[in-house]
């Protein structure tokens, strides 16, 4: 009976009355699983999902009660502050947080050496443009926010509440609305335990380094303070944001830059029958924007899939991984159109990876795609920007057409420079936007970008693909790592030694002498052999380990690349 087993996992994860020593996200994919072994509509169904109800009102008590320091110390990076939903976020904590960051704005008065990074003068300033405030679909998400906006109006701060929301409808607000900041609670791609706060400056793209060193350190003050100062909310202060449709305001102004016709693409979509557009919302933030994306117009054509609300995601990691495109592989093969785009996108829809049923392409390949669309069949001109660890198919086709590379270190806040430069920024962990939009990384631009390609030049995405390699060569990226016993700066002292490993060195590859003829050493050590394939070892800023990004020029290649990655490893004694 599934009852008995219900109980015995209740027990087993559970400390009565004691939130902190109880394992509430253990529990809850434990019984995740008994939901998806029974049958929909079924007794053991329902059962497990009144048990999944019951573990969940346990983590929204931890979440309002829990007054302890977060159990991993608050650290803000390129994507903001990620922790466990009731053990690190909580009202309590994210209450403080939300401070610093009001403290952030308040000491402008006294020092302004922030200023031109938070594109902010003044704490009144600030106040005035007021933030744009949303959340993706994690538990508690609404319950957070809401406490987020309790805070800034508490401290005179107007809000534009978005509700829930994405990355990019969120960074377009930002730019629409003329706001100060957004705060959208996110952890982007991780795990269901997972909640995030993500925090952009009025330049909507995603903090510097300065200002996430600044929101650490006063975050860290005033937990270690532990005291909250009582609230003072002001309701008045909120207004409802539509934050998608700032978002198709902003394309539409985008248009002269990047030629992308939004209206008129979703004109030729409804009007063309010969293709089916396959969109995987994965249970995220898209699913409450996605019909009103494509017009609110209904069509056997245009199928959804997990677009329901679920918090845990069907016990599946929410991220664009080839093992979670099976579906929409699976749903595309079935269709009769000629003519098909499929794509899954992570729960705050800043990542986003694509298929025509037959292949399935990453953005390290739709990155090239997209640049060589805008410049060859829309007429712009410009650079291309793609991280080192992002695959060379764009720089081969950057120097065939003439035109400039920018690549810098792993990062999307790297390609500030070059906003309103590039035709195209993206990274190989599927983020990407073009000249004219955010400079944050959005799901919904590489979507109707895509649906664009396929429109106007009548191929699929694998036949456009095929031509551009035919002509710039093929390129098969990858990545791995492994855990090593060191981290911090031991690590790098270790990592160090790869410096014998210099231009004119020759390695072996699968058997195969090749001899390095660059090496690019702004974030870890990116070595390029003489054909062009390469391999990048960088270590983890978050864990014990190191990463392998390698490029071959063939599919049989990557395993000789990833084997003398670990051999140089193993040379340097971390192995």
């Amino acid at each position: 009976m599934i009852s008995q087993d219900i109980d015995r996992l209740f027990n087993e994860h559970l400390v009565p009355t004691n939130h902190a020593a109880s394992d509430y996200f253990g529990l809850i994919k434990k019984l995740v699983d008994l939901k998806n072994n029974a049958l929909p509509d079924s007794q053991d169904f329902r059962q497990a999902n009144e048990a999944i109800a019951k573990a969940y009102a346990l983590v929204e008590d931890e979440i309002r009660t829990n007054t302890n320091p977060p159990r991993k110390e608050v650290s803000f990076g390129t994507s903001g502050w990620r922790g466990i939903i009731g053990k690190d976020f909580s009202l309590h904590s994210v209450t403080l947080v939300a401070q610093a960051i009001v403290n952030m704005y308040r000491n402008l008065d006294q020092d302004d050496s922030l200023a031109p990074a938070l594109g902010v003068r003044s704490f009144k300033e600030a106040q005035q443009r007021g933030a744009v405030v949303g959340f993706d679909n994690r538990f508690g998400g609404s319950l957070l926010a809401q406490r987020v906006i309790e805070v800034l109006t508490g401290n005179g701060i107007g809000v534009h509440y978005a509700h829930e929301a994405t990355t990019g409808t969120l960074s377009a607000a930002v730019l629409i609305l003329q706001a100060a900041f957004s705060v959208n609670l996110t952890p982007s791609h991780n795990p269901l335990e997972y909640a995030g706060f993500k925090f952009n400056a009025a330049d909507a793209g995603p903090a510097a380094s300065e200002i996430t060193r600044r929101i650490t350190e006063n975050a860290r003050q005033l937990i270690a303070g532990g005291i909250t100062q009582p609230l003072t909310p002001n309701a008045a202060l909120v207004k409802q944001c539509d934050a998608l449709a700032c978002w198709q305001e902003l394309v539409a102004k985008g248009a002269s830059l990047h030629g992308l016709n939004y209206k008129e693409i979703l004109v030729s979509f409804h009007g063309a029958t010969d293709c089916v557009v396959v969109v995987d919302c994965v249970h995220g933030a898209s699913r409450v924007h996605m019909r009103s994306l494509f017009g609110n117009q209904s069509s056997e054509r245009l199928i959804f899939l997990r677009d329901q609300a679920d918090p845990t995601f069907g016990g599946v990691a929410p991220e664009p991984s080839s093992q979670n495109m099976q579906q929409v592989l699976a749903t595309l093969r079935q269709r009769p159109e000629p003519f098909k785009l499929g794509v899954i996108i992570d729960p705050d829809a800043d990542r986003i990876r694509f298929t025509d049923g037959t292949i399935e392409i990453d953005m390290n390949l739709f990155g090239a795609m997209a640049y060589h669309y805008l410049h060859e069949q829309k007429g712009k001109h410009g650079l291309v920007a793609k991280t080192v660890a992002t695959s060379n198919f764009a720089n081969a086709i950057a120097k065939g057409l003439h035109e400039e590379i920018f690549e810098p270190r792993v990062g999307f806040k790297e390609f500030k420079p070059v906003i309103g430069k590039a035709l195209v920024c993206f990274e190989e962990s599927d983020g990407i936007t073009v000249i004219g939009h955010t400079p944050e990384k959005d799901a919904y631009i590489g979507l109707i970008l895509a649906l664009d390609m396929m429109l106007s030049l009548k191929k699929n995405l694998g036949d456009y693909l095929g031509e551009i390699q035919a002509e710039y060569g093929q390129y098969y990226p990858a990545k791995g790592g492994v855990e090593v016993s060191q981290q911090g700066k031991v690590l790098l002292d270790t990592l160090a030694g790869l410096e014998k490993y210099a231009v004119g060195t020759t390695i072996d590859i699968g058997g195969q002498a090749k001899k390095i003829t660059e090496v690019i050493t702004i974030d870890g050590r990116k070595m390029i052999l003489e054909d062009n394939s390469w391999l990048m070892i960088r270590p983890s800023g978050t864990e014990p380990k190191v990463r392998f990004y390698v490029e071959a020029r063939s599919e049989s290649g990557k395993d000789g690349l990833f084997a003398a990655a670990k051999a140089m490893l193993s040379e340097i004694g971390l192995l």
